[in-house]
Protein backbone atom coordinates (compact mmCIF):
# COMPACT_ATOMS: atom_id res chain seq x y z
CA UNK A 1 0.00 0.00 0.00
CA UNK A 2 1.43 3.58 -1.05
CA UNK A 3 1.81 5.93 1.98
CA UNK A 4 0.90 8.98 0.27
CA UNK A 5 -2.02 8.51 -2.21
CA UNK A 6 -4.33 11.61 -2.36
CA UNK A 7 -1.30 13.64 -0.65
CA UNK A 8 0.17 16.86 -2.29
CA UNK A 9 3.59 17.65 -1.25
CA UNK A 10 6.00 20.55 -1.94
CA UNK A 11 9.55 19.82 -2.02
CA UNK A 12 11.83 22.94 -2.45
CA UNK A 13 14.83 22.90 -4.30
CA UNK A 14 13.77 19.97 -6.02
CA UNK A 15 15.36 20.04 -8.88
CA UNK A 16 18.79 18.42 -7.94
CA UNK A 17 19.83 16.34 -5.03
CA UNK A 18 18.57 15.70 -2.08
CA UNK A 19 15.64 17.02 -3.38
CA UNK A 20 15.30 15.38 -6.91
CA UNK A 21 15.28 12.21 -5.23
CA UNK A 22 12.79 13.09 -2.60
CA UNK A 23 10.24 13.75 -4.76
CA UNK A 24 10.42 10.54 -6.50
CA UNK A 25 10.24 8.66 -3.69
CA UNK A 26 7.12 10.53 -2.82
CA UNK A 27 5.38 10.66 -6.22
CA UNK A 28 6.67 6.52 -5.63
CA UNK A 29 4.75 6.54 -3.13
CA UNK A 30 1.16 7.96 -4.02
CA UNK A 31 1.77 11.55 -3.90
CA UNK A 32 0.96 14.72 -5.99
CA UNK A 33 4.07 16.25 -5.96
CA UNK A 34 5.00 20.22 -6.52
CA UNK A 35 8.71 20.48 -7.48
CA UNK A 36 9.95 24.13 -6.59
CA UNK A 37 13.40 25.84 -7.77
CA UNK A 38 14.72 28.59 -9.80
CA UNK A 39 16.54 26.12 -12.14
CA UNK A 40 13.57 25.90 -14.46
CA UNK A 41 15.30 23.93 -16.65
CA UNK A 42 16.49 20.69 -14.64
CA UNK A 43 12.79 21.06 -12.46
CA UNK A 44 10.86 20.79 -15.45
CA UNK A 45 12.96 17.66 -16.33
CA UNK A 46 12.23 16.00 -12.56
CA UNK A 47 8.70 17.02 -12.80
CA UNK A 48 8.35 14.90 -16.56
CA UNK A 49 10.00 12.24 -15.73
CA UNK A 50 7.81 11.63 -12.31
CA UNK A 51 4.96 12.16 -14.73
CA UNK A 52 6.66 9.69 -17.35
CA UNK A 53 7.00 7.18 -14.66
CA UNK A 54 2.99 7.36 -13.88
CA UNK A 55 3.32 9.95 -11.31
CA UNK A 56 2.04 13.59 -10.79
CA UNK A 57 4.54 16.32 -10.48
CA UNK A 58 4.37 19.94 -11.89
CA UNK A 59 7.33 22.60 -11.52
CA UNK A 60 7.30 25.81 -10.23
CA UNK A 61 9.51 28.35 -10.28
CA UNK A 62 10.42 30.83 -7.72
CA UNK A 63 13.05 32.46 -5.62
CA UNK A 64 12.51 30.77 -2.50
CA UNK A 65 13.59 33.89 -0.34
CA UNK A 66 11.20 36.43 -1.75
CA UNK A 67 8.21 36.56 -0.27
CA UNK A 68 6.03 37.59 -3.55
CA UNK A 69 7.48 34.62 -5.39
CA UNK A 70 6.56 32.28 -2.32
CA UNK A 71 3.23 33.03 -2.12
CA UNK A 72 2.71 32.69 -5.75
CA UNK A 73 4.30 29.35 -6.01
CA UNK A 74 1.84 28.35 -2.41
CA UNK A 75 -1.22 29.76 -3.90
CA UNK A 76 -0.65 27.98 -7.17
CA UNK A 77 -0.27 25.26 -5.35
CA UNK A 78 -3.47 25.26 -3.41
CA UNK A 79 -5.33 26.07 -6.63
CA UNK A 80 -3.54 22.62 -8.65
CA UNK A 81 -4.10 20.10 -6.50
CA UNK A 82 -6.82 22.17 -3.64
CA UNK A 83 -5.02 20.94 -0.91
CA UNK A 84 -1.30 21.13 0.80
CA UNK A 85 -0.43 17.62 3.46
CA UNK A 86 3.29 17.61 3.25
CA UNK A 87 6.23 20.64 2.87
CA UNK A 88 9.54 20.00 2.41
CA UNK A 89 12.08 22.94 2.93
CA UNK A 90 14.91 21.31 1.63
CA UNK A 91 16.28 24.35 -0.66
CA UNK A 92 19.89 25.35 0.43
CA UNK A 93 23.19 26.85 -0.95
CA UNK A 94 26.73 26.42 0.31
CA UNK A 95 28.71 29.44 -1.15
CA UNK A 96 32.16 28.83 -2.21
CA UNK A 97 33.67 32.01 -0.07
CA UNK A 98 31.79 31.10 2.75
CA UNK A 99 34.46 30.94 5.45
CA UNK A 100 35.92 31.71 9.03
CA UNK A 101 33.00 34.25 10.25
CA UNK A 102 35.67 36.84 9.85
CA UNK A 103 36.52 36.44 6.58
CA UNK A 104 32.76 35.99 5.07
CA UNK A 105 31.95 38.86 2.90
CA UNK A 106 28.22 40.67 4.12
CA UNK A 107 26.53 39.82 0.94
CA UNK A 108 27.70 36.07 1.34
CA UNK A 109 26.41 35.65 4.51
CA UNK A 110 22.59 37.48 3.51
CA UNK A 111 22.71 35.18 0.73
CA UNK A 112 23.37 32.08 2.49
CA UNK A 113 20.58 33.16 5.06
CA UNK A 114 17.79 33.91 2.52
CA UNK A 115 18.04 30.70 0.97
CA UNK A 116 18.63 28.46 3.71
CA UNK A 117 16.50 30.17 6.22
CA UNK A 118 14.34 32.96 5.21
CA UNK A 119 13.01 30.31 3.05
CA UNK A 120 11.84 27.83 5.50
CA UNK A 121 10.04 30.44 7.49
CA UNK A 122 8.27 32.15 4.30
CA UNK A 123 7.18 28.61 2.87
CA UNK A 124 6.20 27.48 7.00
CA UNK A 125 4.09 30.53 7.31
CA UNK A 126 2.10 30.40 3.93
CA UNK A 127 1.66 26.75 3.46
CA UNK A 128 0.60 26.00 7.54
CA UNK A 129 -2.83 27.57 6.61
CA UNK A 130 -3.63 25.55 3.89
CA UNK A 131 -2.60 22.45 6.26
CA UNK A 132 -5.01 23.79 8.46
CA UNK A 133 -7.47 23.27 6.50
CA UNK A 134 -7.47 19.64 5.88
CA UNK A 135 -6.94 18.91 9.57
CA UNK A 136 -3.18 19.05 9.72
CA UNK A 137 0.10 17.60 8.06
CA UNK A 138 3.62 17.65 8.33
CA UNK A 139 7.16 19.52 7.78
CA UNK A 140 10.12 18.67 7.22
CA UNK A 141 13.00 20.86 7.37
CA UNK A 142 16.92 20.30 5.99
CA UNK A 143 19.19 20.60 8.40
CA UNK A 144 23.29 19.64 8.58
CA UNK A 145 25.34 18.06 10.35
CA UNK A 146 27.10 21.22 10.38
CA UNK A 147 23.94 22.93 11.98
CA UNK A 148 24.80 19.93 15.03
CA UNK A 149 28.23 19.61 15.46
CA UNK A 150 30.11 22.67 13.44
CA UNK A 151 32.52 22.46 10.78
CA UNK A 152 34.95 24.90 9.85
CA UNK A 153 35.19 27.30 7.54
CA UNK A 154 31.63 26.75 6.37
CA UNK A 155 30.38 29.92 9.18
CA UNK A 156 27.50 31.27 7.36
CA UNK A 157 26.43 27.65 6.17
CA UNK A 158 26.23 26.48 9.64
CA UNK A 159 24.89 29.04 11.19
CA UNK A 160 21.94 28.85 8.95
CA UNK A 161 21.78 25.12 9.24
CA UNK A 162 21.60 25.15 13.37
CA UNK A 163 19.42 28.25 13.03
CA UNK A 164 16.95 25.84 11.23
CA UNK A 165 17.56 23.08 13.79
CA UNK A 166 16.35 25.65 16.24
CA UNK A 167 13.43 26.88 14.41
CA UNK A 168 12.02 23.37 13.60
CA UNK A 169 12.03 22.61 17.57
CA UNK A 170 10.12 25.59 17.75
CA UNK A 171 7.34 25.27 15.43
CA UNK A 172 6.79 21.26 16.55
CA UNK A 173 5.79 23.08 19.81
CA UNK A 174 3.53 25.62 18.02
CA UNK A 175 1.81 23.74 15.95
CA UNK A 176 1.86 19.96 17.16
CA UNK A 177 -1.24 20.76 18.95
CA UNK A 178 -2.55 21.68 15.61
CA UNK A 179 -2.25 18.09 14.01
CA UNK A 180 1.14 19.71 12.34
CA UNK A 181 4.27 17.69 12.64
CA UNK A 182 7.42 19.45 12.19
CA UNK A 183 10.88 17.67 11.92
CA UNK A 184 14.02 18.17 10.73
CA UNK A 185 16.78 16.24 9.46
CA UNK A 186 20.65 17.13 9.35
CA UNK A 187 22.35 14.75 6.51
CA UNK A 188 25.83 14.63 6.67
CA UNK A 189 28.07 13.87 3.62
CA UNK A 190 25.66 13.62 1.31
CA UNK A 191 27.04 13.40 -2.30
CA UNK A 192 25.10 15.76 -4.39
CA UNK A 193 26.45 18.59 -6.76
CA UNK A 194 26.40 21.32 -3.75
CA UNK A 195 28.55 18.89 -2.02
CA UNK A 196 31.03 18.80 -4.84
CA UNK A 197 31.17 22.27 -4.51
CA UNK A 198 32.31 22.75 -0.67
CA UNK A 199 34.84 20.82 0.83
CA UNK A 200 35.83 18.64 -2.22
CA UNK A 201 37.55 21.32 -3.96
CA UNK A 202 39.82 22.30 -1.34
CA UNK A 203 43.68 21.43 -1.72
CA UNK A 204 43.87 21.06 2.63
CA UNK A 205 40.76 18.90 2.37
CA UNK A 206 41.49 15.25 4.50
CA UNK A 207 38.90 13.19 2.53
CA UNK A 208 39.36 9.52 4.64
CA UNK A 209 39.73 11.64 8.01
CA UNK A 210 36.80 13.25 7.07
CA UNK A 211 34.38 10.34 6.32
CA UNK A 212 36.71 8.52 9.53
CA UNK A 213 35.13 11.74 11.85
CA UNK A 214 31.86 12.58 10.50
CA UNK A 215 30.37 9.59 9.25
CA UNK A 216 29.46 6.20 10.73
CA UNK A 217 29.48 4.22 7.47
CA UNK A 218 32.41 5.62 6.58
CA UNK A 219 31.45 6.55 3.09
CA UNK A 220 28.87 9.13 1.54
CA UNK A 221 25.52 9.02 1.04
CA UNK A 222 22.90 8.87 -1.29
CA UNK A 223 19.88 11.48 -1.97
CA UNK A 224 17.66 8.48 -2.65
CA UNK A 225 19.41 7.18 0.98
Amino acid sequence: MKQFIDKVVIITGGAHGIGKASAIKFAEEGASVAIVDRDSQDGEKVAEEIRESGGVALFFYADVSISADVQKVVGSVAASFKRIDVLYNNASVYMAEDGAVTDIDEDVWDNTMAINLRSVFLFSKYTIPHMLKVGGGAIINTSSSCGIIGIPNCDAYSASKGATAEITRSMAVEYGPMNIRVNCIAPAAIMTPMLRLSNLNSTTFDEERFLKLRSPLRRYGKPEE
